[in-house]
Formats: structure tokens, sequence, C-alpha cells
């Protein structure tokens, strides 16, 4: 539930950064949706602060890594695919998790001497991870990391569900209407973009008409006084 914490995370970055441009209601659109995530944290059956700051860290990570990402993506002047993107932030993001990996679950596993390296398991694994960090690289560079993040909603719920319905977490009726406010803002927001897409859309058709027919009326006119000066002469 606090991952729906993510737009609001990310747009406010996007300003920072001079990706997003700041709008009042935008602004108290998110939040709404801040207001809605705190009650349904507040309302957890088995709250724990410091397991909270660590969720609100990653999500203040995470939502920096994707801005990071829409503008090496869209920045004028780099020409970087989803493909050539990867192939860059790979190896840096290898290197930042081999670091506390050695020092946090190496030992561990070093403890298990039933440990085996399964290569079916772990090739699967790096195959998802690599299509998924490739359709957030295509969707980033196509539309915008805000938007990858309210489409990102409907995984929410569908962990929600399945903790809720398969693993048999505590979900609580504060818990509910807590995220249910959260859900509502970020349905608001996605209305929003949404009508705002299409307003862009039909702007650009009407610019591309009037840039057509200018160009057919100087073709015209051109015709006509090629037409009048053969006729002088």
């Amino acid at each position: 539930m606090l991952k729906a914490l993510m737009p609001v995370a990310v747009y406010s970055i996007g300003v920072l950064f001079k990706k997003e441009g700041f709008k009042t209601d935008t602004m108290v659109n998110m939040l709404s949706i801040s207001f809605g995530v705190a009650i349904a944290a507040y309302g957890e059956a088995r709250f724990d602060t410091w397991g909270v700051i660590l969720q609100l860290g990653a999500v203040a990570f995470e939502a920096t890594r994707l801005v990071m990402i829409q503008i090496l993506l869209t920045s004028k002047g780099i020409t970087l695919n989803p493909i050539t993107s990867l192939y860059y932030v790979a190896p840096c993001c290898f290197i930042f998790l081999l670091v506390p990996w050695i020092f946090v679950e190496l030992p561990v596993l070093r403890e298990i001497s039933s440990f085996h390296f399964d290569f079916f398991i772990f090739g699967t694994n790096s195959l998802c991870a690599f299509a998924l960090n490739l359709a957030v690289f295509l969707l980033v560079g196509k539309t915008s990391a805000l938007t990858m993040n309210v489409a990102g909603v409907v995984k929410d719920w569908l962990l929600i569900a399945f903790s809720w319905s398969v693993i048999k977490d505590t979900v609580t009726p504060i818990n509910l209407v807590g995220y249910g406010l959260a859900f509502l803002g970020v349905a608001y927001y996605n209305h929003s973009k949404l009508q705002a897409l299409k307003a862009k859309e039909a702007q650009k058709k009407t610019t591309q008409a009037d840039e057509e027919a200018g160009r057919l009326l100087e073709e015209r006119e051109s015709e006509g006084n090629d037409k009048k000066s053969e006729s002088q002469s």
C-alpha cells in the first residue's frame, strides 16, 4: 500500500529536476494520495516503524532512478534507445548490488551447507529481470516516469489481493479505507493525464493541418505567379 506513494515521489522529484511542470491542482491531488497512504499505514495490524522508513527510502530512490532514466532517454542531444540505456545502466546496478551482497548475504550462504546454485532458476529470474527493465525503459522513454507509476497501481492491487487471499495477511478496514482514498487520487490523476494527452494530440493534429493548408496555399500562389509571368512574357 505504501507503493501508492510512488506517483507522489516521482512528481515531486520531476518538479525538482524540471521534468514536470508544477501545478497546484496536481500537487493537491498528490497530497490526497499521501493522506490516504498515511491512513493505510496507520491502520496496519503489524505496523513497524523501521520497515516503513525502509520502504519510504526505497520509494524515494526508485522515484529518483525513474526520473533520471526519463532524463537520459528524452534529453536533447542524447539518442539512447532502451537496449543502449540498459547496456550502460546494468553494470552500475550490478556493482552497487554486489557490495551489500558480499557483506550481508554471502556470509549467510556460506553458513548454509545445503545451498547449491540452480542455473535454471537463476537463468529464468535473470530473463524476467531483463524483460522487466527493458519494458520500464521503453515505457518511460515513450511516456514518462509518472505515467509508468500510475499504471503500476494495477500491480499493487494484485499484490494486495494475493497477500490477503493466498498468504492470509491481515487487512484491516482502516487499511482499505486509506488505500481506497489513495486509489481515488491516483485514478483522478490518471483521468487528468489522459484528458491532457488527448488535448495535446488534438492540438498537434490541428497544427499539422494548418501547416499543410499553409503549404498548399503557398504552392497555389506560386503556381499562379508562374502562370501570370508566362502570360506577361
